[in-house]
């Protein structure tokens, strides 16, 4: 299987290429809750799995459809023994990405079905071993592997609270989303753990790490417990160095509104990417307990997540900015509050250098409603950094406080919910009380940025310097840029192709520098006439 690389910062990110296809959604049906229970072995791959599915039905469906992925030639994939209802035996059909159950279901009606599986995942569920030669099994299930290994509904858009029962040999630990409401012995070196997660997630955040772990309780924030689960050769390095989560969370806390879920767990993984924001269970690469600083970054980054991503869902795919690029941005913020605005000017900086990069090779909005399969390919500089370029200069048109008020309003209207571009934008317009639609038009819907030449001269009778600027690019924008003149700070509006503008100056200019606050995602170049 080809693999691929995409960076995020500093941090490496890989995914398989072949393991995402098209996503198809189930009209009339949203799921409410489900029990999912896991037997894993160490003898074999193959896992066991009963999987009890609570659809409430807002219209009438001929037959309500999960997705699971069927055993193929390769003996990998799940295959479906028996699908019932309150004991009932239902027909059941399987085909290679979804289970039909033939029983009719009314409108206004609501089901649970029982549907037990079995087989080895071919995706989804990584049973592995680490670094260390031991065996462990983790969720990974972005962006819709999850039926790989469960029976759900596997879009981002339907989202629904969850047991995980994981029965294990009993020299594992198990961590999973939510709280840990029951952990019991049982024979032949078995051992039951049971979570449960009161909050409505989206399938790609429900998942289980089951290994030997290390597990220090590293804060309590605003009554969460935080937690680290590292190997236990990993477990110095471990707790020192994700112990930066405490601090994060209370950043946000303040900044965006009180964290959704029971618990925060920080778990090194075999997850395929740098970070995975799976909800109260964030799962971390393998060799994360090594990276020193730049775990910061990254527990920043996955849980910023926990706000935007996962408490406020993206109802599709080519709105996935509002999860990447909040999440950088929140990040961003983070590190300018710890260690000062000079931080926040180098990570723009060296963010809008990427995002024209990216632009090079690949032209296309922030929505990218062009992506309708392989969904990775959304892991790039649009969703990341050009994504949280937006924030940012969102947050420099309409001022600080009304755009952290315009988050927090965002979030608790959205919590536990879905939302899109839109929704967003409603929200800001409406804390803030100016019309954004030209913004988000330009910067979201529309692909592009300004490649701005600009050109000045001194004019030394009038003690003057004379400015034009020139959008070279075909899409025209409107903005604010601040141009430095000798360290003075000047604004110009741009609404055309051609700006003019004159400043006083009784001397020439020894230098003039355009955005020197890297407030403005454009290209530059500044020439003296």
């Amino acid at each position: 299987m080809q693999k691929s690389l995409v960076y995020f910062g500093s941090i490496l990110f890989l995914f398989s290429a072949s393991s995402v296809k098209a996503q198809v959604t189930f009209p009339n049906q949203d799921v409410q809750h489900y029990k999912f229970n896991i037997a894993l072995n160490d003898e074999n791959d193959n896992i066991k799995g009963k999987a009890e599915v609570t659809i409430k039905f807002t219209g009438n469906v001929n037959e309500p459809e999960l997705n699971l992925v069927k055993k193929k030639a390769t003996g990998k994939g799940m295959l479906v023994s028996s699908v019932s209802e309150d004991s009932k035996a239902l027909k059941f059909v399987q085909d290679s990405d979804m289970v039909h159950i033939l029983s009719p279901a009314r409108k206004n009606t609501e089901h649970t079905y029982t549907i037990n599986y079995s087989g080895i995942p071919a995706d989804g569920l990584i049973i592995s071993v680490n670094k260390h030669g031991h065996r462990t099994f983790f969720g990974d299930n972005w962006p819709n592997r999850a039926h790989n290994w469960l029976p759900c509904a596997d879009y981002p858009s339907d989202k629904a609270t969850l047991d995980f029962i994981v029965t294990a040999p009993d020299h594992y630990q198990v961590v999973s989303n939510g709280l840990k409401i029951e952990e019991k012995q049982l024979s032949n070196h078995l051992k039951l753990t049971h979570w449960k997660e009161s909050e409505p997630l989206a399938p790609k955040l429900m998942v289980i790490g089951v290994a030997e772990f290390a597990i220090q309780q590293s804060g309590i924030v605003n009554g969460v417990p935080v937690y680290t689960y590292v190997f236990p050769e990993d477990k110095v390095n471990g707790f020192k160095n994700y112990a930066y989560a405490p601090d994060i969370l209370k950043f946000y806390d303040a900044k965006l509104g009180l964290y959704d879920y029971e618990k925060l767990a920080n778990v090194q993984s075999k997850t395929i990417y740098g970070g995975m924001e799976n909800a109260s269970a964030i799962f971390y690469y393998e060799n994360s307990p090594d990276a020193g600083r730049a775990d910061e970054e990254l527990q920043a980054h996955e849980i910023g997540h926990q706000w935007f991503g996962d408490a406020v869902t993206e109802k599709s795919w080519k709105n996935l900015w509002l999860s990447e690029g909040f999440a950088t941005y929140m990040t961003n913020c983070y590190l300018e509050n710890k260690y000062g605005i000079d931080t926040l000017k180098k990570r723009e900086a060296f963010d809008r250098d990427k995002v024209i990069k990216f632009e090079k090779h690949r032209y296309t909005p922030v929505v990218d409603t062009a992506v309708k399969s392989n969904f990775e390919q959304l892991l790039n500089a649009n969703s990341y950094e050009k994504g949280s370029w937006s924030l940012h200069m969102l947050r420099r048109k309409i001022g600080d406080n009304v755009f952290w008020k315009g988050l927090r309003t965002y979030y608790a209207e959205y919590k536990n919910k879905n939302a899109n571009t839109a929704d967003l934008e409603d929200v800001m317009e409406h804390i803030g009380g100016q019309d954004l639609h030209t913004f988000f038009s330009q910067w979201i819907y529309n692909a592009g940025h300004p490649e701005l030449g600009i050109v000045w001269s001194y004019h030394a009778d009038k003690k003057a310097v004379k400015i034009t600027i020139t959008q070279k690019q075909t899409n025209l924008f409107e903005f604010p840029i601040q141009l430095s003149i000798d360290g003075k700070l000047y604004t110009i509006d741009i609404k055309g192709k051609v700006a003019t503008a004159s400043f006083p100056s009784n001397t020439k200019p020894t230098t003039v520098i355009a955005d020197p606050n890297v407030d403005l995602l454009a290209g530059f170049d500044v020439n003296e006439q």
